[in-house]
Parts: structure tokens; C-alpha cells; sequence
């Protein structure tokens, strides 16, 4: 079992920044794909950005691209989404989540979850 903890939410005024981050305990973090999803009040849980094994291959959403950043330590068994100029439309609960593959954007592709950390932006 994986057990993922993220942090670095909070509340921001729009344009702001924070970085969240997400550590595991889990002897294999360095094998697992990396993701980061977000879910607003009413709304389906959505992919953000995501970072192979190594770190060198990354995704993002459309809504995200050029204002997020999503990177990894292995030595630290930790990833981070870095949010620039964020806006009133990114406030969500936003979930780090472990897998096989970097490029899976589906919900359902994501093996382990966490608990998930609140970001709110305010405009």
C-alpha cells in the first residue's frame, strides 16, 4: 500500500503563488509515475499535470500550461506543483496520486491516492 501526504495548500489572492507538495513513505516512490489532480465543489475530479519516474517527462492540463510546473526529488520521496499566476478558477481540493504511467489523464488510471490539500484563490 501506498500512502501518499500532501501539503501547501492554502489561500492566496489571485496572481499568487504556492507549491504544493506530496511525500510518501513508500520504498518504490522512484518507480511509480507522479500526478497531481484537483476537484472543485460540484465538479468531476480533473487531471492537472503529471511526472514520469525520473522526472524528465512531464504533463500538464491546457489550463494549466505555462503557470504550473510539477517536478519530483526521489532522494526525498517527494513531488511538487509549483502554481504561478493563479487565478479564482484553479481554487479546488487538489489530490497527489501514484501509478504506472506518466501520460494517464483518467481518474481511473491513478492506482493510490491522498487525502488531498485545499487551495483557494481569491479574486
Amino acid at each position: 500500500q501506498v500512502q501518499l501526504v500532501e501539503s501547501g495548500g492554502g489561500l492566496v489572492q489571485a496572481g499568487g503563488s504556492l507549491r504544493l507538495s506530496c511525500t510518501t513513505s513508500a520504498r518504490l516512490f522512484n518507480t511509480y509515475a507522479m500526478g497531481w489532480f484537483r476537484q472543485a465543489p460540484g465538479k468531476e475530479r480533473e487531471f492537472v499535470a503529471s511526472v514520469n519516474w525520473n522526472g524528465d517527462m512531464t504533463y500538464y492540463a491546457d489550463s494549466v500550461k505555462g503557470r504550473f510546473t510539477v517536478s519530483r526529488d526521489n532522494a526525498k520521496n517527494t513531488v511538487y506543483l509549483q502554481m504561478n499566476s493563479l487565478k479564482p478558477e484553479d481554487t479546488a481540493n487538489y489530490y497527489c496520486a501514484a501509478g504506472d504511467h506518466a501520460r494517464a489523464m483518467e481518474r481511473s488510471e491513478w492506482d493510490y491516492w491522498g487525502q488531498g490539500t485545499q487551495v483557494t484563490v481569491s479574486s
